[in-house]
This record gives structure tokens, C-alpha cells and sequence, in this order.
């Protein structure tokens, strides 16, 4: 999938691959492991970005066997919490023209960084795809259904880069302000990927670019974050509505209210036809979209 085709650029002479991180050990070593096995033959640094760790992640990073493989640099990014914040605080410092973000807990396919790169010839971001079956077990992969590679992340208005699978030319990075700071519940990887959209940039997707997700194995983890995803969207909504955002269409509101309400595996006599996972991840985004909703006294969908 591509958006906004436009004239090739030549490649970056140097990428600087970026993390955000808080308490991420053992879980970032994998993901540094699948850095070290790039296919890439362009030069590049990976940046842990640690945003208070209590885990002694600096200590780890500055003995880590990979360092000299990977250019890897710590970068203390405590004074704010958030992803938002770790991310744009290590761009600051970052040495690249192109930026690669990651997260901490998933891992990178050998030919990722190949993909983003050969792509961004003709755009100023790239999304690259996720895939669940590697790092999760059955159950828990079955509770997050994904677009096709090649389909990218749609959304009811505008597509978007998933935030552990994402690449910008710093040139369009710098231009649209980086990350919003203050989204640090979620949805702050929409909220650029529009921003990117709507200032007339270029946006594109490498279906080849691919990331193992790692899902949260643990329900009441799974729920949380599933509230925050929801309580984000809403967020965003607001924060773009005057820029022509449309509430979300109200099948989609009446489908989740059924979902939640018809497969409630806590309620006696309903249909628990769906995953577990799967029920918690509807349940919970709704759950959260009606708190927000609230909060900010809108009408999301």
C-alpha cells in the first residue's frame, strides 16, 4: 500500500533506530538481538531511549555485548514521563537523517530496516506491518486480529504508522513537531502519522517491513491497555475534529456495544463465541472510548 506517491529520494548515509524503554528487561534484548541480524548494509545506531527505568537498564545497556554491532547509545529520558517524550528526546540527539522507531518488548524481522529504507525513496514516513504468531501463544494471538501486510493501518478517517513500526526522514519529523507529549495514554502514533498526512507530507507502507508484536499475555494487563486504547482514539478525535476528523461511523459503536454486552464471559447466559482475548480487547477499547467520551463531554461514536 502507498500513499501520495512522489519523486525518489536517494537513501539516508546514516539511520539512527530509536527505543523507547521502561523496565523493558529481559524483553529488549530480543529485540536488540533481532537488530544485530539486519540485512541492511547502510550504516546505522540504535538509541535506548529509557524513560526511568527502575530495572538497571543503564548499567545493562553500557556492558551489553551488542554495542559495538549495533552503535548502541544510552540516552537518559526520565525528566518527562512517557513514549512520546523518550522518543522525541532521543530524536534530539539522534545522528541520523532517518529515523526508526521501535518498542522494547517486540522483535524486528532481518530484512525490516532494508524495507523501510527502500521505500522512504518516495515518501517522507513509512509504516512497516506486524505479525502476532511469533512471540505469542494461540490463545493470545488470536486476540489481536491484524490488517494484511499489504494493508497497512486504516483507520474511519486516515491511515497511521502502528508506534512500534515506524520511520520518518528527520527532515519531516522536525517539520510536524515530532511526537504530542501530552498523549501519553495512547494513540499518539495516530496523532503524528495525521499530523504528517494533513501538512501535505508524504506517507507510505512497506508490507515487507515486518515486526514480531508481542501481545500482553496477562488479562487484566491485556484490559488495561485495551481501556487505554480506547480513552486515546478519543483524545485524538478531539484533538483533530476541527481538522475534519468524523466521529466513528455508528455501526461500529452499536457492533462493540453487541460485542461487549453478547460475549461477556463474566455474565451467566450470554454467547462466549470469541476469544477470550479477543472479547477483552472490544470490551475494554469501548470501555474506554466511554470514559473519555465523559471526560472531554463529546460524542466520539
Amino acid at each position: 500500500m502507498s500513499i501520495d506517491n512522489g519523486s525518489a529520494q536517494a537513501g539516508p548515509e546514516f539511520v539512527s533506530i530509536i527505543i523507547p524503554v521502561y523496565n523493558g528487561l529481559p524483553d529488549l534484548d530480543e529485540q536488540l538481538a533481532g537488530l544485530a541480524e539486519q540485512d541492511y548494509q547502510g550504516s546505522y545506531e540504535v538509541i535506548v531511549s529509557d524513560n526511568g527505568s527502575k530495572d538497571g537498564l543503564r548499567e545493562h545497556i553500557s556492558n551489553h555485548p551488542l554495542t559495538s554491532r549495533l552503535g548502541l547509545r544510552y540516552v537518559d529520558s526520565s525528566a518527562k514521563r512517557g513514549a512520546p517524550f523518550a522518543r522525541n528526546n532521543a530524536a534530539k540527539v539522534a545522528k541520523g537523517e532517518f529515523l526508526a522507531f521501535v518498542d522494547q518488548d517486540d522483535r524486528v524481522y532481518p530484512g525490516w530496516l532494508s524495507a523501510l529504507v527502500r521505500t522512504a525513496a518516495d515518501y517522507d514516513a513509512v509504516s512497516g506491518a506486524l505479525e502476532v504468531t511469533s512471540l505469542n501463544t494461540p490463545e493470545v494471538a488470536l486476540s489481536r486480529p491484524l490488517p494484511a501486510p499489504e494493508d497497512g493501518f486504516p483507520t474511519h478517517w486516515l491511515p497511521y504508522a502502528n508506534g512500534n513500526n515506524t520511520s520518518y526522514w528527520r527532515s519531516a519529523f522536525e517539520k510536524i513537531g515530532g511526537y504530542d507529549e501530552e498523549l501519553i495514554i495512547a494513540g499518539d502514533d495516530v496523532d503524528i502519522s495525521w499530523r504528517l498526512q494533513l501538512a501535505g507530507l508524504r506517507f507510505g507502507h512497506a508490507s515487507d517491513a515486518l515486526v514480531a508484536y508481542r501481545l500482553r499475555h496477562d488479562w487484566d494487563a491485556a484490559w488495561q491497555q485495551s481501556v487505554n486504547y480506547g480513552y486515546g482514539a478519543v483524545q485524538v478525535y478531539v484533538k483533530h475534529r476541527a481538522n475534519g476528523c468524523p466521529r466513528l461511523p455508528w455501526q461500529a459503536t452499536l457492533q462493540s456495544l453487541l460485542m461487549t454486552v453478547r460475549h461477556n464471559p463474566y455474565i451467566p447466559l450470554t454467547r462466549n463465541r470469541i476469544p477470550h482475548g479477543l472479547w477483552v480487547l472490544h470490551a475494554g477499547v469501548f470501555v474506554g472510548r466511554i470514559r473519555a467520551s465523559l471526560r472531554y463531554r463529546t460524542y466520539y461514536g
